[in-house]
């Protein structure tokens, strides 16, 4: 059973944002897997990096498909994209040094910012992407 399911709740209705946030989705589960099968750091180190490095790649699109479609509310935005952002380097930080492991706290907490994130501020964007033709 995956972490988090995809499902229409979490579309926004720009096709390039859906792909993305699906690919986000997947990487999570394939960390949840990972996690509950027991795997040691040398596979949930990887997956956790390759988790946070799409994540910044993701955030970096969205907000260039903002600038484009002049999104009026693009700095709070961008604001919940860099506090993510270093919660979660910070976080990687400490596994890396071994402070710390990849535990469900970590994944329920990366699934409710996901879900709350694309349910409210990014549906929120969608309308004026739509509006100025990006799909």
């Amino acid at each position: 059973m995956p972490l988090l399911a995809w499902n229409d709740n979490l579309s926004v209705g720009v096709r390039s944002i859906d792909g993305q946030h699906l690919q986000l989705v997947t990487i999570l589960n394939n960390l949840y897997d990972a996690m509950t099968q027991g795997h040691a750091k040398e596979v949930t180190g990887p997956l956790l990096r390759k988790l946070v490095n799409y994540t910044r790649d993701h955030f970096s699109a969205e907000e260039a498909m903002m600038v484009a479609a002049k999104y009026p509310s693009l700095t709070s935005h961008r604001h919940e994209h860099d506090k993510l952002t270093k919660q979660v380097e910070s976080y990687v930080e400490r596994f890396d040094r071994g402070e710390c492991t990849v535990n469900i706290e970590l994944l329920r907490f990366l699934r409710t910012w996901l879900t709350d994130h694309i349910q409210h501020s990014d549906k929120a964007y969608a309308p004026c992407m739509i509006e100025h033709g990006i799909h």
